[in-house]
């Protein structure tokens, strides 16, 4: 059967497809709160059962946290093998005041801009995983078959670190290994182009604290005299930027390349109006790298960002004491060609050599992992690329995204596999706060925008 009866079967079934992720909505998988534990495995029984009635082999399968749902498909002649990750754990709905209705009580509503699916989870991912699933359940109502193997692989703690992840790999590599991941867990780039992520920045965080005096000092006894740990923080906080924006850290920059001609060109042309987005928020000026573009500060480009700084008194009045100690934690996001544990012992020595006399300072490392780049010479890529841009108003683009997605790295390190960041969330979907939604046209167009997708990367080979 043509495309063309798949994509008029998944418009016909949009209700029922909207049924169906209100109902998986309505599960509370809250990954980080234990009450909501039972719920996660609720969350993963009903996609096991999804899968199943449209003949994917499902289980799930315990982990030491919350289970994971495999399904394979072992369908599809000389096709490709695709291996699909979601996750249905969703984040916790604290302020619930600030939600206008219960958030595990979805609802379409009408908006100034369209439908939309509003209720955590929507966008952040049961809504994005659903858009694979029921592509998947178009394909086989109208063919009686799926186009190629396809592994499902959704895991439940996300939103809580994935600590039992990357051991679940680990385990099952053999049965997980396939020819490219995809994954739906991102958006449309300004909530109009279809967007494909090929770099993700990494991250290195920590937490530093510069102890000085045994206690807190009057100021007006000691003060003059005595060092100042707020002060000796404050310096090398101050330090770690020079005055056009880069990073001072030695060897900070070493081994990053710079962008690509054509990569370049392609941004350009995404007409980003840095202005608008800064002005959102109320700013205006860029405050990176003076010599780079704004979309390549927040794509390509690392940073390094002080998260939070506390000490002294800061209570209600007024305590004037020399604090005996200051802290803060500090973030880098990372980019191809750097190295975490480099990054954080650079920071650390950084930090080290501005310490004064009578200070000491502790470092606690809170993680890091590396920027993740994919293979955009693997012609999937540019199959996938030209069937968004037919699905879509706007032609599609790859872009980089500023975040880290850790996952898409796993797949690299532990699979061996190029992974394909393809998601339809827009600026404006609150995911991770009060009121997320999720408009019906990313579902509907999101759907039938992998079900082109599968057309394409299934197409037999000159």
């Amino acid at each position: 059967m043509s495309l063309s009866a798949i994509l008029s079967r998944i418009d016909d079934q949009l209700p029922n497809a909207t049924e169906r992720l209100l109902e998986f909505l309505r599960i509370p998988s809250i990954s980080t709160d234990p009450e909501y534990s039972g719920a996660c495995q609720d969350a993963a029984d009903w996609l096991v059962k999804d899968l199943q009635s449209i003949g994917i082999d499902a289980q799930k399968r315990e982990t030491p946290g919350h289970p994971m749902v495999v399904g394979h498909v072992n369908e599809g002649g000389t096709g490709p093998h695709l291996l699909f990750y979601g996750h249905y754990d969703v984040q916790p709905v604290d302020p619930i005041e600030l939600w206008t209705n219960d958030p595990f009580d979805p609802r379409v509503e009408d908006t100034a801009k369209g439908q939309v699916i509003r209720g955590r989870g929507t966008s952040d991912d049961k809504g994005q995983l659903m858009t694979f699933v029921e592509a998947c359940r178009a394909y086989r109502d109208v063919n009686g078959s799926l186009p190629c193997r396809i592994t499902f692989f959704f895991e439940g703690e996300e939103e809580s670190g994935s600590p039992s992840l990357v051991p679940f790999m680990e385990q099952h590599a053999d049965e997980l290994r396939a020819d490219l991941a995809l994954i739906c867990d991102t958006g449309m780039f300004q909530s109009k182009t279809p967007a494909i992520v090929t770099m993700l920045r990494g991250m290195v965080t920590e937490e530093l604290t510069v102890t000085g005096p045994d206690m807190d000092l009057h100021s007006g006894f000691f003060g003059g005299l005595a060092i100042n740990p707020i002060r000796v923080l404050s310096q090398i906080l101050a330090d770690l930027h020079d005055e056009t924006g880069r990073v001072t850290l030695d060897g900070f920059y070493d081994g990053i390349p710079d962008l690509t001609p054509q990569m370049r060109a392609q941004w350009d042309g995404l007409g980003f109006d840095h202005a608008s987005f800064l002005g959102d928020v109320g700013l205006s000026v860029p405050a990176g790298e003076a010599d780079r573009m704004p979309l390549e500060m927040i794509w390509s480009r690392p940073t390094a960002e002080v998260n939070g700084i506390w000490g002294g008194y800061t209570g209600a009045g007024f305590k004037t004491v020399l604090p005996a100690k200051a802290s803060a934690k500090v973030s880098f996001r990372l980019v191809e060609g750097q190295i975490p544990d480099r990054v954080r012992d650079a920071f650390r020595a950084h930090a080290v050599a501005r310490l004064p006399a009578d200070c000491k300072i502790s470092f606690t490392a809170h993680g890091g992992s590396s920027a993740g780049i994919m293979r955009t010479d693997d012609p999937a890529f540019e199959a996938a690329r030209v069937a968004l841009s037919d699905e879509w108003p706007q032609e599609a683009a790859y872009v980089g995204c500023g975040g880290s997605i850790p996952i898409a790295g796993h797949f690299g390190t532990v699979l061996g596999m190029n992974a394909m960041l393809i998601g339809f969330g827009k600026d404006d979907d609150a995911i991770h706060s009060p009121n997320e939604k999720y408009d019906m046209e990313s579902f509907h167009k999101g759907t039938r925008s992998w079900a082109r997708i599968l057309d394409a990367l299934c197409q037999p080979k000159d």
